[in-house]
């Protein structure tokens, strides 16, 4: 008979990464459908129909700070299952939406669950696990996420060929209920810290509004064009409301974040590593299926496939370096990620031409890429995550989890920035050069920060 405790810790990973698949499917299966959508709708502007995109992430980068804070205070396992429930309810609508209005609002209803989904799904994880076996456990976690990246272009393109543009939301819906009835079941409730009457409410609208508007400016910024006054207004009011919340943050007794979370070496430099990660790794994935399908020809279904074996090997990656990084810590493996993603970009710069060169211009390339995602993400979580009390995973999980979503939106934008509108073949392969040349930097930055700088397995502790 199995451990009454394993058993626990088991159904906790099942649940939050079924969660986790669901979600990270949902990012990236978004991006097969656009065009459907857009043929669904062709009264709707181009502007428009980018907000069903937008909107989901500018939602789930807003209120992540709150919904760590909730998840620590009034539990992670409430948080967890009313943002499957939100997150049921916003697919449901996205999937019946008849309007491009209906589904943008949608689509921000969906963005609550996932928002809630990371630091209080993390939260859970990590609570269920001793320290021992977590990075194992974070592992599996980052794998069942690559493996959702790794679908994502297939089994969306097969969704939409079968049954239409709509399935890609509707397909949540059983597996969130799934998730839901699990979850009131099996998972076991946890709490940070006690409940303060004293907490900064004000700060919650002045962090995601600051969040969101910032985000706004970094996501809408190449269509509006990068110093427009709608752009540089939106940087401006973004900064401005964030300055403002990190000072109460400072002051206030019972603040929303605790700042004082990047005094945790461990935490501040696998933050920075993941900046660098990030921007690398999404400026390449951006941008690299459309150079395929507009430069070398190959359809949504090929380019899909043809992508699909580096997020496999991450996938792959990513179990066997938890249980790596269990024995020797995560800092060289994170190493490692950042030496392979520097060889990755730099045999696309060498092999990637105007004609096809599936195996060295492409394959290579790839498999070198999804090797260093199996290095870097889960490891970046397990990194920054090492030293915090369990008192305080939901909240720093929350912060974790905007540094992502801020470096992914800067990765894109950078993305879409270098490659801008190349008149042809020739010209979108330098516009590529430039974001695999920034990628390599970016690669070499992690390199150095977790070579360097990363506090070694002998200086880390967990920190109350």
């Amino acid at each position: 008979m199995a451990d009454p405790s394993e058993l626990q810790s088991r159904r906790t990973l099942f649940i939050t990464s079924l969660v986790g698949f669901m979600v990270a499917m949902e990012i990236t299966i978004i991006s097969i459908a656009r065009n459907e959508i857009a043929a669904a709708f062709p009264q709707a502007d181009p502007a428009t129909l980018s907000w069903v995109i937008t909107a989901y992430n500018i939602g789930v980068a807003s209120l992540l700070l709150p919904a760590g804070w909730m998840a620590d205070r009034y539990g992670r396992k409430k948080v967890f299952l009313w943002g499957l429930a939100a997150f049921i309810i916003g697919s449901l609508l996205s999937g019946i939406a008849t309007t491009p209005s209906l589904l943008i609002a949608a689509r921000g209803i969906q963005s609550i669950g996932g928002a809630a989904q990371y630091p209080a799904g993390l939260a859970l994880l990590l609570s269920a696990f001793p320290i021992e076996r977590r990075m194992r456990a974070i592992g599996v976690w980052g794998a069942v996420s690559g493996l959702a990246a790794a679908l994502a272009p297939s089994l969306g393109a097969l969704l939409i060929e079968g049954f239409g543009w709509r399935a890609v939301f509707l397909i949540n819906v059983p597996v969130a209920l799934l998730a839901l009835v699990a979850g009131r079941k099996w998972l076991r409730e946890s709490t940070g810290a006690e409940v303060s009457e004293k907490v900064d409410l004000f700060s919650v609208p002045l962090a995601s509004l600051g969040i969101g508007v910032l985000l706004l400016g970094l996501v809408q910024g190449g269509s509006w064009g990068w110093t427009s006054p709608l752009t540089l207004s939106a940087f401006v009011a973004g900064v401005l409301m964030l300055v403002t919340f990190f000072r109460r943050s400072l002051v206030h007794p019972e603040p929303l974040f605790d700042l004082g979370l990047f005094r945790i070496r461990s935490f501040a430099i696998a933050n920075l590593g993941s900046v660098f990660f990030l921007v690398a790794f999404f400026s390449w994935i951006i941008v690299l299926p459309e150079f395929i399908q507009e430069t070398w020809g190959w359809s949504v279904l090929q380019s899909g496939f043809a992508i699909a074996p580096g997020p496999v090997v991450s996938t792959i990656l990513s179990v066997t370096n938890g249980r790596l990084a269990d024995r020797i810590g995560s800092q060289r493996i994170l190493v490692v990620g950042g030496c392979l993603g520097v060889v990755g970009l730099l045999l696309h710069i060498a092999y990637t031409g105007e004609e096809p060169n599936f195996f060295l211009g492409l394959l290579v390339p790839n498999l070198m890429m999804g090797a260093a995602a199996g290095c870097s993400f889960a490891m970046l979580v397990g990194a920054s995550m090492s030293e915090i009390a369990p008192a305080r995973f939901g909240m720093a999980g929350a912060g974790r989890t905007t540094v992502f979503q801020l470096s992914i939106a800067i990765g894109a934008g950078l993305a879409i920035t270098l490659v801008g509108d190349p008149q042809d073949s020739s010209s979108a392969l330098d516009a590529m050069r430039r974001v695999w040349l920034v990628g390599v930097f970016c690669f070499v930055v992690q390199s150095v920060l977790f070579s360097f700088v990363f506090p070694k397995d002998s200086e880390r502790k967990v920190r109350t």
